[in-house]
């Protein structure tokens, strides 16, 4: 057993709970509210539905889908044959307890100043950076870094282009013909199908992978398609009982946004059971690889299972931030890109499931954040790069930038900190 992790091991627990809370939270307050954001945005669903949703989907796609097996590095950006971490697991824990303080202030920051950030490269930037500098460059799997890298472009344009082409063909099919209300009657449970059976397969092939159910593409497919149907029957029950306002000219708009915002509903509550099914575990990751060093006194395992009570605290973080901040980065997504209703909010948020789908079955890395606000931008640019507010946009790239080598610097002098202390 390490000498550092046997005398200090009470505290290291300690710690490593109060930083995957904090780093929790911030993945409520901006991560989350990534999620929640477009459906607020287009004003489908309230705030405190928002909330609601989270709590309730959040934890169902955390423990449903995400909890059995979580990478404790991630992506396997550590090459850990050749850290020599197991001859000094304390470098481990340092770095992430370090990684989780590093990400969970810069989403703090972020979140402030309501820029829509990524979670994952906030872990993926702090790991970097006590790695490199804690251990050695060498030790860093840079092709992986590559790869991240490369996403902040391929993601936000390829469900830019999604959203782009889902908005158009409501567009020709619905709000540019000759009865818009009738025609949205006739297509948006096609919509809705769209959605359960885009949904359950992204949340199939991303997160059931994590556990011990098996699927062929095939079965895959199959269910997707089953789902979509249920979404689709779930979806005409409610539009046969929406209230519409009486008919007229001056109401139409209106009436034509409220059958849409029955699909908000479902996409919301699917996007939150997806990012609960994705990201909940992954988030709360270095807190189960602290964990699992200081219960085994030092032998570290690239995979870990993942105690119900880990799952239990980053779900009730998310919550608290998401009610707590999560205002300021929906703001962000929903209301200060550009214009969103229903019918364009919806567009939005099947453009950046659908990417996730795409990604995950070919191994490409990609962030919920980024995907949404492409997502956002291309259903903006169906009115013309006038409709969207520039200025937002140059500061939401700029922070999307500085975020990997922000989380590693902070990481590198926490690090070095905790190192000083504890060594």
């Amino acid at each position: 057993m390490s000498e550092v992790i046997a005398q200090y091991g009470t505290i290291f627990l300690a710690m490593a709970v109060i930083f995957g809370f904090f780093m929790a939270w911030g993945v409520g307050a901006n991560d989350v509210a990534n999620a929640m954001g477009t459906s607020v945005g287009a004003r489908a669903i309230t705030i405190r539905q928002a909330i609601l949703i989270a709590m309730v989907f959040e934890f169902a796609g955390a423990y449903l889908a995400g909890g059995e097996v979580t990478e404790t590095v991630r992506s396997g950006i550590i090459d850990l044959e050749g850290a020599g971490l197991e001859e000094n697991p304390e470098l481990l824990v340092y770095g992430m307890l370090s990684s989780l303080l590093a990400a969970g202030v810069w989403l703090l920051v972020a979140s402030w100043r309501g820029w829509p950030v990524s979670t994952t490269h906030s872990i993926v930037g702090a790991i970097i950076g006590f790695a490199a500098a804690g251990i050695s460059l060498d030790s860093v799997m840079w092709g992986e870094v590559a790869a991240i890298a490369s996403s902040w472009v391929v993601s936000p344009v390829f469900s830019g282009v999604i959203a782009l082409g889902l908005f158009l063909s409501v567009q020709k099919l619905v709000l540019d013909t000759d009865d818009p209300l009738a025609n949205a009657r006739r297509y948006v449970p096609w919509y809705i199908f769209l959605v359960g059976f885009i949904i359950s397969l992204m949340t199939m092939i991303k997160g059931l992978s994590q556990t011990s159910l098996e699927f062929n593409f095939a079965q895959t497919a199959l269910v997707a398609v089953g789902v979509g149907l249920v979404t689709m029957g779930l979806g005409v029950l409610l539009l046969r009982r929406l209230a519409l306002d009486a008919a007229g000219d001056g109401h139409e708009l209106d009436n034509l946004e409220k059958v849409f915002g029955v699909l908000m509903v479902f996409t919301a509550c699917s996007m939150a059971f997806a990012h609960g099914s994705n990201d909940v575990a992954n988030a709360i990751g270095p807190l189960a690889a602290v964990v699992g060093v200081v219960e085994t006194g030092g032998i570290f395992a690239r995979e870990s299972s993942v105690p119900e009570w880990i799952l239990l605290l980053g779900g009730a973080g998310i919550v608290i931030g998401l009610s707590t901040w999560g205002y300021r980065v929906i703001a962000t997504i929903g209301r200060k890109i550009t214009h969103l209703t229903p019918s364009r909010g919806f567009a939005a948020e099947l453009a950046a499931a659908t990417t996730v789908v795409i990604a995950s079955g070919t191994g490409i890395p990609v962030s919920t954040t980024h995907t949404l606000v492409g997502a956002v931008l291309g259903v903006g640019l169906a009115k013309g790069v006038s409709a969207l507010n520039l200025g937002m946009v140059g500061r939401i790239v700029l922070s999307w930038l500085i975020t990997l080598p922000v989380g590693a610097v902070l990481s590198i002098l926490f690090f070095f900190l905790f190192r000083a202390v504890f060594a």
